[in-house]
This record gives C-alpha cells, structure tokens and sequence, in this order.
C-alpha cells in the first residue's frame, strides 16, 4: 500500500513523497523514522524529512566529507555526530582513516538503517563498530556530552544532522550554534577541518545557510563553501588557522591520488561549486 509524506520545505510550501513497500514506520524516543520505497530507491524519513535516498545518497554524503578530507592536513582520525546511515564511516575508512569515532543519540535509527537500507553500515559492520572491533567505534551520546568527555584529538570532525529549524523544541538545532561549532573546533588536531550541512541555496529558503554562513565565519580562520550541483544542499568546512588558496590545496590533495576517490567530485567540481551564491556573500560576515 503506497503512502504519502509531505515533506515541509519552508512557509507555504511542501514536497509530497510517494512512499511504497514502506518496512519500517516507528517512533523512536528522539523521532519518526520511516523507511520504504520511492522513485528514488530505498529513503530514510525522520520526522516527515526525507534524510537520504538510495538515488542520491552518495552524492550527499560526499559533498558533506570530500571537501573537508581534502583540507585537512592529515586524515588518522575522524568524529562523526549524527549521520545514522553510516557511509559517511564507510567514506573515512576508505580516505584512511585509522580511528572513526561515531557518535549518534537514536540507537534505534541506527539499528534501523543498518537493518533496512542498502546503504551505509550492513548489521555486521554495525555489529562490529558497536563493539569496537575495527577502526570505527560508535556512541550512543549526545554530541555536546560526548565533546566535553573526549581526550582525543580529531583531524576531521562531521556534523551530520536534520536539518536546521525554527522549531524551539528540536533538541539537534543545538548542535548547529556558534558555542557547538567553537567546542568542535577545541577537539581538532593542527590542520583539523570541521564540515557540516548548511541548508539551501536556493533565495527563497537559505535563511539557515546564511546564518551557518556567517557563524562560520565568527569562528574559523577558513571557511570553504561547498554547493552541490547534483543535489539542493550546501555544505561548510572550517579550519581555525588561515589558508592561502584552500580550494587549490583540496584540487592538488585529489590530483595526488591517495585516500578515498569520489565518484561525483572532480577538481572541476571543486573550483565550480566553492562560490556561495551572491546572496550568501552580499551578507557577509558577521
């Protein structure tokens, strides 16, 4: 029986999702998690968001990692906060990644995922980081505890989450402000790059990317502006220390031909997409 999400894009407007062979319809204690068929594959929904597609999930999941593996100076150890398909583990590993800390809040949605989607962490590798048998171990915290409890020193940290919003009960939009950027940034090796979704470009909903904008800007030295052209999210990455010409150092990483090799990002990519859009810029700065 086919079932309909409409998914809310912003005031007055939402997209309708045609989801069939739904297999999984639950509440978790943190969220609504729905996995079933649409035309786009196998999709993830929380809380009536569509978070990946079976379609496009690659795409994502790279625009949020490839730009920051790049910058940084180095890629041994890797923390991850939220992301509960687990590819963005997969893609550290495969760039060489010695140590991936994974650190979720909703173990069911993990659990899920693993269980459900043709993507991501299989169960016995979810299994295994669970365990902390191999070179990803996952945590079943809060971002912001897990952060103030670390002693390790990470040289890529992810953010991973649903989207930003208005709503004031949403226990993620936290871990999108300044103070959680700032405490992000004190878990980072020399060299270290944090990246993050940021929202739409598109003008009529990129309120959050200019604010994600802007809050980066109060806090890293440099900050590399990723759109991707193959899907609607923009991405950040920020390093504390300044960086002459960054994209030619992420071009120049990618040419070396080491680590993980993206199949939607060529250095082509990376020069087209690293200019936020003019109504990003013309805010400027805080």
């Amino acid at each position: 029986m086919t079932q309909q999400i409409s998914e809310p894009l912003g005031p007055g407007l939402t997209r309708v999702w045609e989801v069939s062979d739904t297999v999984l319809d639950t509440h978790t204690d943190f969220q609504h998690v729905v996995i079933g068929t649409t035309e786009q594959g196998v999709t993830l929904f929380c809380d009536d968001e569509r978070q990946s597609t079976e379609q496009s999930q690659l795409v994502y999941h790279e625009a949020l990692l490839v730009p920051a593996l790049l910058l940084a100076e180095r890629v041994r150890s890797v923390l991850i906060i939220g992301s509960s398909e687990g590819v963005a583990s997969g893609i550290a590993v495969d760039h060489g990644a010695e140590l991936v800390d994974h650190v979720d809040i909703d173990q069911q949605a993990v659990r899920a995922c693993a269980e459900h989607l043709p993507y991501g962490y299989s169960p016995t590798e979810l299994a295994d980081a669970e365990r902390g048998d191999g070179p990803v171990r996952i945590h079943y915290r809060d971002g912001f505890e897990f952060l103030a409890t670390t002693t390790t020193r990470y040289d890529v940290v992810v953010i991973d989450l649903p989207d930003e919003n208005t709503d004031e009960s949403a226990q993620h939009n936290r871990l999108y402000g300044a103070d959680f950027l700032r405490r992000c940034a004190a878990v980072l090796a020399p060299g270290g790059v944090v990246t993050c979704q940021a929202g739409c470009p598109t003008l009529w909903r990129n309120d959050t990317l200019i604010a994600a904008w802007q809050r980066f800007h109060d806090v890293f030295g440099t900050v590399v502006y990723f759109g991707s052209d193959e899907h609607e999210w923009a991405f950040l990455s920020g390093r504390p220390d300044p960086v002459t010409d960054p994209v030619d150092v992420m071009t120049a990483t990618l040419a070396a031909g080491t680590g993980y090799r993206p199949r939607s990002i060529d250095a082509e990519t990376l020069r087209g997409c690293s200019v936020a859009p003019y109504s990003v810029r013309a805010c400027g700065p805080r």
